[in-house]
């Protein structure tokens, strides 16, 4: 895998998988600082060609194929808060996502196996290199692994505009899964019926949804307020 631009260079060169080899312009090196034995200097368009994209910030890398988690080990800790996603394709709302767990603590991000966005360089640039640190699992079912989350004493609350429940109302003790649908979709119904309750944030404008990364970033950090000024 080839990751590009600055933030998510710098990123894996701090995270968890191995950087072979980077390619960079002479700013970009200085600004990244990447080691030496490591950097190649290069030109704006062999960076193009060698990731694939114009927006590479003047630097990419060559890294380890990326290590996906075990879903069932991000519910390990007792307040653990873990994102869902159901099948979220666009992977710049994955990205987003990504950013928003790992910045305000999250245990993890699920993603299903199949028609989802997976961690790609595209996914990795639209994290800022969040990916790098953040463990994302995968698994085959996701109702499934949301009904096994609730056998681990998980509380499971789905995004939804038509939800009954106002975000603020549950306390959001213990371990909880936060689960959001697809950007056309929202949640299928197996998915929904596999929640405990379904939670909405306020519309107060003429637009009827959030997008799926703006809806995670109020939820989640509307869940940690909920959590600090409760006992």
């Amino acid at each position: 895998m080839v990751v590009y631009g600055r933030r998510a260079v710098s990123e894996a060169l701090r995270g968890r998988r191995g950087v072979r080899r980077v390619w960079a312009t002479e700013a970009s090196e200085r600004a990244v600082r990447p080691p030496a034995g490591l950097v190649e200097r290069s030109r704006d368009a062999e960076i193009a060609r060698r990731c694939g994209s114009a927006d590479h910030q003047g630097i990419c890398a060559e890294v380890e194929p990326y290590p996906y988690a075990r879903p069932d080990a991000l519910l390990a800790r007792p307040e653990a808060l873990v994102l869902a996603l159901d099948e979220v394709q666009d992977p710049n709302n994955l990205g987003a996502v990504c950013r928003v767990a790992e910045c305000a603590g999250a245990a993890g991000v699920v993603i299903p196996e199949r028609r989802a966005a997976h961690v790609t360089p595209a996914v990795c640039r639209a994290s800022a290199g969040a990916v790098e640190h953040l463990p994302v699992a995968r698994t085959r079912n996701l109702a499934d692994w949301l009904a096994a989350a609730k056998s681990e004493e998980a509380w499971v609350y789905g995004a939804a505009v038509e939800g009954s429940v106002p975000y603020d109302r549950p306390d959001y003790r213990g371990r909880v899964v936060l689960v959001l649908g697809s950007e056309g979709g929202g949640l299928r119904a197996r998915v929904a019926a596999a929640c405990d309750a379904l939670v909405h944030l306020p519309i107060h404008g003429r637009v009827g949804s959030l997008n799926v990364s703006a809806a995670a970033a109020a939820l989640v950090y509307g869940m940690l307020h909920v959590r600090a000024r409760r006992p």
